[in-house]
């Protein structure tokens, strides 16, 4: 039987960022379920890399999206990821609006981003031409990035170091012993066997199945999981920005904001739903409420250049109120060298770095 170190199961963006740390002084196998990396929620998302704005103080989605900011911005500069600090513009349309920015920008400041800056009247018709609105906020550490070449740019080094990456390969069970886990798997339509030190369960959308299927973990310590759907629009005309600009956050997320890829493209949403099983079915007569909910800010919206686009898929852990990732080890399970990932959505891209360094720290020698 093959003896590895560490095997990590999903090549997601954070699967692949946790593969690319670990590699620099472990023996790495990836696996991944599909045919290609990042099919799901790492590639049907906004490509937004976010400041750290509204996550709860000392959660880790605040922690963990800072420093993975900073983190990111650094690696796409050393690997040439297409990336661009475009700037994001928080927009009020009342006084109250305005009084919910203040706290939003003070929230902020207690997660660690210091450059929140207030935008005059002048200055805000220069950053969001056409939108309609009482005041606004500028975020010039918010970004975009190519996810796709980024997540090229994890499996790079990955190889690199002589780590492993494995597609068309589905994770069966993981049985503890004194040595680790015995893993068996299917790829290429074979099944087979391995021992290793270390499973760092990157799933994803996949993340409790796995879970599930590994001995030894009680159930009740695996959150369920909650599907959330969110449709995004294109909008396929000219336009006149250059920044990305957001509503104020709703129930479930950001709300139907609107941005800029690095092509020039401007899209809109994602909205948020909830649904029963995995689907990227589009549906394109939610049109009419993408319209509603874009015309509050930007009446001159021209509804015939708007279509339908894709969608994505959050692993929400709750319906309802704020969540937070979850990243379980040994102290929450008693199963030595386990990494359980729970929940990692949105702002999960930015983290991803800081969640693989997080991983590195939690991991015995």
């Amino acid at each position: 039987m093959e003896y590895i170190d560490t095997l990590i199961i999903g090549a997601g963006v954070v699967g692949l960022a946790t593969a690319a740390k670990l590699s620099e002084y472990r023996e790495v196998f990836v696996i991944e379920q599909n045919m290609h990396f990042g099919e799901h929620t790492s590639s049907r998302n906004s490509e937004v890399v976010h400041a750290g704005i509204y996550y709860p103080t000392n959660s880790l989605k605040a922690k963990l999206c800072v420093r993975g900011k900073e983190l990111l911005y650094r690696h796409c500069s050393t690997y040439h990821v297409p990336v661009k600090r475009i700037g994001k513009v928080l927009i009020a349309q009342s006084q109250h609006q305005i009084d919910q920015l203040e706290h939003i920008r003070r929230q902020a400041r207690l997660n660690g981003v210091t450059d929140l800056t207030w935008l005059s009247d002048r200055e805000r018709k220069v950053a969001a031409p056409q939108i309609a609105s009482k005041g606004a906020l500028f975020s010039p550490s918010t970004g975009i990035i190519d996810s796709h070449q980024l997540m090229l740019s994890f499996i790079s080094q990955l190889e690199k170091n002589q780590g492993h990456y494995v597609a068309n390969t589905q994770f069966l069970t993981a049985q503890p012993n004194q040595n680790g886990f015995i893993v068996t798997m299917i790829s290429g339509g074979e099944k087979i066997q391995l021992q290793c030190k270390h499973i760092i369960n990157a799933g994803g959308l996949f993340a409790q199945k796995i879970a599930n299927n590994i001995q030894q973990l009680p159930s009740e310590l695996i959150p369920r999981l909650h599907y959330c759907r969110g449709h995004y629009f294109s909008y396929q005309a000219a336009h006149p920005f250059q920044h990305l600009i957001y509503p104020l956050p709703e129930k479930h997320g950001l709300g139907i904001h609107a941005t800029v890829d690095l092509a020039g493209q401007l899209k809109f949403g994602p909205d948020t739903e909830f649904i029963d099983s995995l689907s990227y079915h589009t549906d394109a007569d939610l049109k009419n409420k993408f319209v509603s909910a874009i015309r509050q800010y930007w009446p001159q919206l021209d509804e015939s250049k708007l279509h339908v686009d894709y969608v994505g898929i959050r692993p929400k852990l709750t319906r309802t109120g704020a969540q937070d990732f979850m990243i379980q080890c040994e102290a929450e399970h008693k199963i030595p060298g386990l990494i359980n990932l729970f929940g990692i959505e949105s702002p999960g891209l930015t983290a991803s770095m800081a969640i693989a360094e997080s991983i590195a720290q939690k991991l015995t020698p």
